[in-house]
């Protein structure tokens, strides 16, 4: 953490150099345009309404019509989700099959050798790196040169680049043959094997990217299959990711026992994995499902892992691992060959009755593996013997072998026929999702959806900060380049930090790692004037910014010299004392798009701001002496509610626990039902109990019940409004914006949780409203997709908790209710009209998948979020059940403010800096309302740690529902059709050429030319390489 922090802390005073060192050199006129009254400084006014294009709502409406083979949705409501007893299979049931049956086509068996290695798990990475993975890789360059029939795979770069970088050049020289010659394969070769329900896409993508690069400039590979066995359930966000990249095929292994078993008796194991959205088949890639419980050696050979087990050799006699089944395996001799090699092939005839064709895969590892020289023996000279045998008995009809994954993919698709140009019938297409993962029982992963959320929050505060540095550096780079400024500013060193801080962001993407904060407290003195405010948003935006200052007298100028209104607010010290250290002040920034707006603080003796007003409500209230500053009334609570009130909505608060009760929109004058509660949930009295991975509540959650109405207190501002709750467990904080646009359209919510005094318990709040939601919500996958969910009344409640990256919803004909997240948490919907997240939880005790520990490092966290109530118009019942939803452009933008908030940076008038604009704008104007400029990423030069004169664009464009009433909601923006003018799109800088690419630049189409318009459909997700001047 301490780490990080620096990182951000060096990011972000490099990015103050890189906004200084930019605007030194440019003091020409035309770089003030944007704020040369393009719009005025004020608000926008109802005229700028937001032009979007109707062909552009045509998109969400096709796609609810969609149909593929196999729809997940549809796999749930026929799964009766029982778990009798399959005999040696415990999950599924008996397979028989016939001798003869390979008579015509032999069975061709690949065994896949692979060490599956955790950045971080039971060990720290370096500890691993250092008592396992160095060795592993060490032993695998002497080991396969010995013979060239042995095979090898690996996936995770960030541990073996930096063996590469301990190595000499003859054993680099060792393993770029032995990649060529096919024996050792990079698996998907993303810096980790991520975890694929917590992580954000711009995450997923980053690491995806630092691997690729990593891996095209030390060893010129680019692999071509996913490998991961490991994710505690499967997002189709990966998929599509793979597909973007350029992959064919991949492998997932952590599925739902009763989806695994279905799937085997209809020979769905393999299938065209394609996304909801996807009209056509662009998004099919082909996906391998391993069939059994685990990717260990017992579980991936055939159906019975006591027999499997003999076949694992590390576990032969006096070694340090054996077999649980009690039969250990045998080293294979001439005397026994014969039974032990009948006794495999009978177990790989019977897996291989799962799937369609005569290939079949059996990889051989765990996590680990293959660090001693002796395993390798074990492993590979045994597994040879059987195969000498089984490949010289004709009658046999088989061919088994050593093979990579590719090897195996390329036998598959030829056996099938599924070639480039032929149709892809031969294997049944899917789509939706893989959440939430049971391994056995019911027990259901849902609880490392929300562990340690102070780490999953400041995993997107670093990934913010991390998006904007990279967009700046990349200006910057060019900006000094051109204005012979390049000794001024740091490049290589800045290149440097940020390359580390991709790698830490990178590695925190881990399985283990997000799956397992409060404002900057940058008090401004007046020795420092000015405020830089960045956008790292496309659009325009007027945003309120809120800086600490340590005098209340004071005038904020806008870029353009002109005062700006402000709300002057208390510090305070616990609920009720306020600190005359420092007062918060806030204003509304007028912002260009991805620019810099600077603002100046002054201290003047009359100040114009308004003051806050407070209410605070106490059981037994003690007149205190007024405050010399702030007008602060004390009151009892009471039955009278509380009410807070913008030009869009009007709130109740409960007097007595300052809880939110009702709703009403101004612009249809309707009230709605809206109450906020807390609720705990216990663990299991069984012997199995909640962990880090498992939720096994004690039935439905219980009220969170206070004795003494909570402390609230009642802020009334000019630019906000808020009521602030005390609780034992949580200070929850409700705050309205009263300014026009979109951040006055919905309600920040802020819950500050400290459950360090709990006993296994965790902590949910829940929305329940009168929207008649009848067991459907809808949460999205990685900010990048929505998946439909349904409660069932079959499942235990623990199965009913899916992940939310950004949002989740819930609708009616009339209505939709949003919950905007600024953290990956995990969320439900258990009664109609409802949802709930689960905040946080404090487990006493390990869930026995391997941690060896509960969680029980809980630190005070803070939990962002907004509500966004909007109406629905032009809706029918029947849709309700598509496959397939997408959130309004307001939602989609209102979760981009949350994700992407302004940065407040300041810098002293007399730090020697040269002379500053008072706006940096680097776009010609707002980005279309449905693009997203994912990153603007440096690429890294084919040398040393140092940048290039190229970088990656990486485009989103969003799919969107239309159907939401018209008012006027305050984009900035419009929508065009996915079309951008790309020398239309900077103000300064030149586009020398922009070029399409595969998503992690591992490909680039075959007639690779310069393009200057691009032309994007809704959901993908495009990368372009560019050179500006």
């Amino acid at each position: 953490l301490a780490e990080n922090n620096e990182i951000i802390s060096n990011i972000r005073d490099s990015v103050i150099n890189l906004s200084e060192s930019v605007k030194d050199g440019q003091k020409n006129p035309e770089a003030i345009n944007f704020s040369q009254g393009s719009i005025s400084e004020l608000f926008p006014s109802a005229s700028v309404l937001p032009a979007v294009d109707s062909e552009d709502c045509l998109f969400a409406s096709k796609s609810r019509n969609h149909g593929s083979g196999v729809q997940m949705l549809d796999v749930y409501d026929i799964l009766p989700f029982d778990n009798p007893d399959g005999g040696v299979w415990k999950q599924g049931f008996d397979i028989t099959y016939n001798e003869n049956e390979w008579n015509s086509e032999p069975l061709q068996v690949f065994v896949v050798p692979h060490s599956h290695n955790d950045p971080g798990w039971l060990k720290t990475f370096e500890d691993y790196f250092r008592d396992q993975t160095q060795h592993i890789l060490n032993n695998m360059v002497i080991k396969l040169q010995e013979d060239n029939r042995r095979k090898f795979i690996w996936s995770e770069i960030s541990y073996f680049s930096k063996w590469w970088d301990g190595i000499d050049s003859q054993k680099k020289d060792a393993v770029k043959r032995l990649i060529k010659d096919g024996q050792f394969e990079i698996v998907t070769g993303g810096w980790v094997m991520p975890d694929e329900a917590s992580p954000h896409y711009f995450s997923l993508i980053d690491q995806m990217i630092e691997g690729h690069q990593w891996l095209e400039k030390n060893l010129g590979v680019k692999p071509k299959s996913g490998w991961a066995v490991d994710p505690f359930g499967h997002s189709p966000t990966m998929a599509y990711l793979l597909k973007r990249a350029g992959f064919s095929n991949m492998l997932i292994q952590r599925v739902h026992y009763s989806v695994k078993k279905h799937f085997a008796t209809q020979k769905t194991l393999e299938f065209f994995w394609r996304q909801n959205w996807d009209l056509g088949s662009s998004t099919d890639i082909l996906c391998h499902m391993m069939p059994f419980y685990s990717y260990d050696v017992p579980h991936t050979c055939g159906p019975d892992p006591k027999i499997c087990c003999q076949f694992d050799f590390k576990r032969l006699p006096g070694g340090r691992v054996s077999c649980p089944w009690r039969v250990p395996p045998e080293a294979i001799h001439a005397g026994n060959v014969q039974h032990r090699a009948w006794m495999i092939l009978d177990q790989y005839r019977k897996k291989s009755k799962l799937f369609r064709t005569k290939v079949l895969l059996a990889p051989l590892g765990d996590d680990f593996r293959y660090a001693e020289s002796s395993e390798w023996d074990q492993q590979y000279q045994n597994y040879q013997k059987l195969f000498d045998y089984m490949n010289s008995q004709p009658e046999w009809h088989v061919k088994a072998q050593f093979g990579t994954l590719s090897d195996y993919f390329e036998a598959l698709r030829k056996e099938s026929n599924v070639g480039e140009k032929s149709s892809n019938s031969f294997f049944p297409v899917l789509s939706g999702d893989f959440f939430t993962y049971a391994d056995r029982d019911h027990h259901y992963w849902s609880g490392y959806f929300t562990s340690r959320p102070f780490y999953k929050r400041l995993d997107r505060v670093l990934e913010s900060y991390l998006r904007a540095a990279e967009i700046l550096y990349s200006m910057a780079l060019v900006q000094s380049s051109k204005s012979e400024k390049m000794s001024v500013f740091p490049s290589v060193d800045n290149y440097k930090l940020l390359t580390e801080a991709r790698r830490n962001l990178g590695l925190f993407q881990h399985h283990d790692a997000i799956t397992g904060t409060s404002k900057d407290w940058v008090v401004v003195d007046y020795g420092t004037r000015y405020l830089l405010i960045y956008n790292p948003m496309e659009q325009e935006r007027l945003s309120v910014v809120s800086v600490n200052v340590n005098s209340p007298r004071v005038k904020v100028l806008s870029p353009l010299g002109k005062p700006v209104a402000v709300q002057i607010s208390a510090v305070w010290d616990g609920a009720t004392t306020v600190s005359h250290e420092a007062y918060e002040i806030s204003f509304v920034a007028h912002l260009p798009p991805l620019g810099i707006g600077v603002y100046q603080l002054l201290e003047v003796q009359s100040s114009e701001a308004v003051l806050a007003d407070y209410n605070i409500y106490l059981r037994n209230s003690k007149q205190e002496k007024p405050d010399r500053l702030f007008k602060i009334k004390e009151m009892q609570n009471s039955v009278d509610n509380i009410i807070l009130e913008n030009s869009y909505m009007k709130l109740w608060f409960s007097g007595m626990s300052g809880l939110l009760e009702k709703i009403n929109t101004k612009e249809d004058g309707k009230n709605h039902q809206m109450k906020v509660e807390f609720a705990w949930y216990g663990t299991t009295s069984n012997r199995d109990k909640s962990g880090a991975y498992l939720f096994l509540p004690d039935g439905d959650a219980k009220p969170y019940i206070f004795t003494d109405p909570p402390t609230i207190r009642v802020a009334h501002g000019r630019i906000f409004s808020e009521v602030v709750c005390f609780f034992h467990h949580v200070t929850h904080t409700m705050r309205l914006y009263k300014v026009q646009g979109l951040e006055g359209q919905s309600l920040e919510v802020s819950n500050i949780v400290d459950i360090r005094g709990e006993y296994n318990r965790e902590l949910a709040m829940r929305i329940s409203s009168d929207i008649n939601s009848q067991n459907r919500f809808y949460t999205d996958l990685n900010g990048y997709q929505i998946q439909p969910r349904l409660t069932m009344s079959k499942l235990p409640l623990q199965a009913n908790i899916y992940p939310m990256t950004t949002m989740a919803y819930i609708q009616d004909v009339g209505i939709r209710l949003t919950l905007h997240s600024a953290q990956s948490l995990g969320v439900a919907s258990l009664k109609n009209g409802q949802l709930e997240v689960i905040l946080d939880r404090r487990l006493m005790q390990d869930d026995n998948r391997g941690l060896g520990q509960g969680v029980q490092d809980n630190k005070i966290t803070a939990n962002i979020f907004r509500f966004l109530l909007e109406r629905r118009h032009g809706t029918e019942v029947n849709e309700e059940k598509a496959p397939v939803s997408f959130p309004s452009l307001l939602s989609h933008m209102t979760s981009s403010f949350l994700n992407h908030p302004v940065i407040p940076m300041s810098t002293y008038a007399d730090a020697g800096v040269p002379e500053m604009l008072n706006t940096f704008s680097p776009l010609v104007s707002s980005m279309p309302c449905d693009m997203h400029i994912v990153n603007l990423r440096t690429i890294q030069s084919k040398v040393n740690i140092e940048p290039s004169d190229e970088a990656t664009l990486i485009l989103h464009r969003k799919g969107f529902d239309c159907r939401f009433s018209n008012r006027d909601i305050g984009l900035l923006c419009s929508s065009t059709q996915g079309k951008i003018k790309v020398h239309k799109l900077f103000n300064k800088f030149r586009v020398e050429s922009l070029t399409p690419a595969s998503l992690s630049l591992m490909h680039s189409p075959l007639d690779t030319r310069n393009i200057s318009e691009i032309s994007m459909s809704s959901m993908e997700i495009n990368t372009f390489r560019i050179r500006l001047r």
